[in-house]
C-alpha cells in the first residue's frame, strides 16, 4: 500500500475526509508526470497537531509526531517518508528573520503565501480534485514559468531563500523565471545575508546536481546572488587564458560543468566548478605576451577549502574536492616518458579520486582545453590498467606495522614510526621492495634507522 493510500484509508469516514489536501511539490510533480513516491506536504483548514496525533493513534506514523505549534505544523514519518502537515495559515515577517509569525487562514490565503505558483496547486486527498486557487498554477506548469503568487518583492523580502529556490527550480525543470520575478531577485539579492550558510549550501548543492548546473550559475551571476556567498567565482569572469584555451576562465568552467556525465557526483561537480578558481590571482604575462597561471591548482585548492568551509560543507567533501582541484593538472601532464614508477606514484597520490580525476580531465578538455592530447590520456589509462593487474597500488601498506617497527628499534610511539612506514611504502612504489617482504623491509629499516635509534636510546 502506498503512502497516500495509507493516509487516505486512515482518514476515510472521519471528520477529516475531504478536508485534507496535498500541496506543493508532490502535486506539481504528479501533474508533470513525475510519479515516484516522495515526501509530501498536507494542508487542512484545521489543527495540524490534532491530525498528526490522530494518524499516530491509528498506527500510520512510525513515531510520535514532532510538532511546531508556533508555525501550526506537525511532522510525521510513514515508512521512511516525511509527511509535513500544516494548518492553513497566513504569515507576517520581520526584516531580520525569515521565520514568520503565523495565524489561521483560509486555503486561498494559504496558497498566496507560498513561494511560486507551480507549488500552489491543491489536490484533495480523498477525491483527487485539484484546486488552482491562484488561477495560475496549472498554466505556469504547462508553460514552464516560475513566478510568485503575489508581488515578488514582498515574497523575497519575507523569505530570501526563495530567490535561490527560483533558480533551482528553473535549472531542475528547464523553466524560465518570469521577468518581474527575475528583476525582483536582482533587487533583493542583498537580503540573502540573513540566510544561514547551511541553507544556502543546500540550495547550491541542489542546483549543482541538476543537468543545467551551468545555467544555474549564470543566473546566480546575473541576479547578483553569487557574489553574496561565493564572490571568488565571480572573479573568473573575463579572465583571458593562454593559446591553449578558446574561452575565458568563467566560460571554460561553465562548459566543463556541462561536459560532465549525467551521473557525476557532488565532489566531481564541485571540483569542476572550482578547478580553475586559482587562475585570476595567479595570472601573469611574460615579456613575450604569453599568459601563465603558475601554481593555480595549489592556490585553487586552498580557495576551494576556504569557500566550502564557509558554506559549512562536511570535512570529507571539502578534502576530496580540494584534492581533485589540486591534482587536476596531473593527468594532462602525462607523456610517454613516464616510468612505471612515476605511474605507480600517480596512482598512489590520486587514491580513491583517481577515476574522478580522469573524468574531470576529459570534461576539461571537452570544454576547450586543447593542451592535453587525447592519445596521452588514453595511454595513461591503459598503463594504469596494466599496472593494476600486477598490484593494487592504492592498497599498498607497509610490510611492517607500528608494533613491529617499535620492537625492532626499541623505541616508543612517535612521528618516526609513521615516517618509516611511509618510506617502506615508497620503496614498494619504486619497485625496490615487494609488498609482503618483511625480511627485506627489516633490513632496510635497520640499515637506515638502526644506528640512529640506538644512539638516541
Amino acid at each position: 500500500m502506498s503512502l497516500l493510500e495509507k493516509l487516505r484509508d486512515a482518514t476515510r469516514g472521519t471528520p477529516y475526509e475531504g478536508k485534507i489536501y496535498l500541496v506543493g511539490g508532490i502535486v506539481r510533480d504528479r501533474i508533470m508526470g513525475i510519479t515516484e513516491e516522495e515526501d509530501c506536504d498536507l494542508v487542512l483548514e484545521g489543527n495540524a497537531e490534532e491530525l498528526a496525533d490522530f494518524l499516530y493513534s491509528k498506527g500510520i506514523s512510525d513515531h510520535k509526531p514532532v510538532t511546531y505549534s508556533r508555525f501550526r505544523t506537525a511532522m510525521i514519518q510513514v515508512e521512511g517518508f516525511q509527511v509535513e502537515i500544516a494548518g492553513a495559515r497566513k504569515e507576517s515577517y520581520t526584516p531580520e528573520s525569515r521565520k514568520p509569525n503565523v495565524a489561521p487562514a483560509t486555503l486561498e490565503e494559504d496558497v498566496f503565501r507560498r513561494d511560486f505558483t507551480i507549488n500552489t496547486l491543491l489536490e484533495n486527498l480523498h477525491t483527487g480534485e485539484i484546486l488552482d486557487l491562484t488561477g495560475m498554477g496549472r498554466a505556469d506548469i504547462k508553460a514552464g514559468i516560475i513566478r510568485t503568487p503575489k508581488d515578488p518583492s514582498i515574497t523575497f523580502e519575507d523569505d530570501p531563500l526563495r530567490m535561490l529556490r527560483a533558480i533551482r527550480f528553473a535549472a531542475r525543470f528547464g523553466f524560465n523565471i518570469e521577468e518581474k520575478t527575475y528583476r525582483a531577485i536582482a533587487e533583493k539579492a542583498a537580503r540573502l545575508k540573513i540566510i544561514s550558510s547551511e541553507r544556502i549550501r543546500d540550495e547550491f548543492v541542489k542546483m549543482l546536481m541538476t543537468s543545467r548546473a551551468a545555467d544555474a550559475m549564470e543566473m546566480l551571476h546575473e541576479t547578483g546572488l553569487l557574489k553574496m556567498f561565493a564572490p571568488e567565482l565571480e572573479n573568473m569572469r573575463g579572465v583571458e587564458q593562454n593559446i591553449y584555451h578558446i574561452y575565458d576562465v568563467w566560460t571554460h568552467t561553465m562548459k566543463t560543468l556541462e561536459a560532465l556525465p549525467d551521473d557525476a557526483g557532488l565532489e566531481l561537480r564541485l571540483a569542476a566548478l572550482f578547478h580553475d578558481i586559482g587562475k585570476p590571482s595567479t595570472k601573469t604575462v611574460d615579456e613575450n605576451g604569453n599568459v601563465h597561471f603558475y601554481s593555480h591548482q595549489i592556490v585553487g585548492a586552498k580557495m576551494t577549502s576556504e569557500i566550502l568551509s564557509r558554506l559549512k560543507f562536511d570535512n570529507e567533501t571539502i578534502r576530496k574536492t580540494a584534492k581533485i582541484v589540486e591534482m587536476h593538472l596531473r593527468v594532462g601532464e602525462y607523456d610517454s616518458s613516464w616510468s612505471d614508477t612515476a605511474v605507480r606514484r600517480f596512482i598512489r597520490d590520486a587514491g580513491d579520486e583517481l577515476n574522478l580525476l580522469f573524468t574531470l580531465t576529459k570534461a576539461d578538455k571537452a570544454a576547450g582545453n586543447t593542451e592535453m592530447p587525447s592519445a596521452n590520456i588514453q595511454e595513461l589509462e591503459q598503463r594504469i590498467a596494466e599496472i593494476s593487474v600486477q598490484i593494487d597500488v592504492r592498497a599498498i601498506n607497509s610490510p611492517l606495522n607500528g608494533q613491529e617497527i617499535m620492537a625492532m628499534l626499541g623505541i616508543g610511539e612517535g612521528r618516526i614510526v609513521g615516517e618509516i612506514k611511509d618510506y617502506l611504502v615508497n620503496e614498494i612504489i619504486e619497485g625496490r621492495l615487494s609488498p609482503n617482504d618483511k625480511d627485506s623491509a627489516r633490513k632496510i629499516v635497520m640499515q637506515k634507522w638502526g644506528k640512529q635509534c640506538t644512539s638516541n636510546s
